[in-house]
């Protein structure tokens, strides 16, 4: 079977409101208020808990403080999992498109760098679980994106061969997956660094999900 996996965190959802509030929770902690802004800071959030850690810590001029950074991450992540749904949305048109690939035959799946635990009760809170035939997280194998094990693993479990399949996402690590995995991508340019996406080269660029399934079936037949 031919496969389509998808990265979840600003590809088939804009989960960046919530990612923010949780690492604002660690900066109010720390006493420096809310250090990141939904609006601006949300290209930042999509990369990651230590990504925004990070970045708030470099505006209190704590850029090399890992040790704080170190602490609060599971103090972030215990933030988010109380709260990991309420400003989060899907992309217009995604459930639909997975729906119509499905139907054409191919299946679907999930390779996301969120915490397997995490990643998978977001799904379940916002309905879409059950449209996916496997969820590959951060900490499922030894191993994550950029390793082609990462990808090839949620290709296996979705009932697919690893070698026919494309990655659908919406940054370089996104890409140095596919193409360390020598199969196509297809980065999204809805996302808070959609304008990015060309210069990184992929396979396809998707405007509106209304679009994927036309390009999955040039590229994987």
């Amino acid at each position: 079977m031919k496969t389509v996996i998808f990265d979840l965190d600003g590809t088939l959802a804009d989960t960046s409101g919530d990612l923010i509030e949780a690492a604002n929770v660690c900066f109010r902690d720390m006493g420096a208020g809310d250090m990141l802004d939904p609006a601006s800071d949300a290209g930042t959030a999509l990369r990651g808990g230590r990504a925004m850690l990070m970045l708030g810590l470099q505006r209190m001029d704590r850029a090399h403080d890992k040790d704080t950074l170190d602490h609060y991450y599971p103090v972030l992540l215990e933030a988010y999992a109380k709260d990991i749904d309420s400003r989060t949305v899907m992309y217009p048109g995604a459930m639909d498109a997975v729906e119509v690939l499905k139907t054409l035959g191919y299946g679907v799946g999930i390779a996301t760098n969120k915490p397997q635990g995490l990643a998978e009760e977001l799904l379940k809170r916002l309905g879409v679980r059950d449209a996916f035939a496997s969820m590959v997280g951060a900490d499922t194998l030894d191993v994550r994106k950029p390793d082609p094990e990462h990808l090839f693993e949620a290709a296996r479990r979705a009932g697919g061969d690893p070698a026919l399949t494309c990655l659908i996402g919406d940054t370089d690590t996104d890409r140095k997956t596919a193409r360390n995995a020598g199969v196509p991508s297809v980065l999204v340019t809805f996302g808070p660094a959609g304008g990015d996406m060309a210069a990184l080269e992929p396979e396809a660029l998707l405007d509106d999900y209304a679009d994927l399934p036309a390009i999955v079936q040039r590229l994987l037949g």
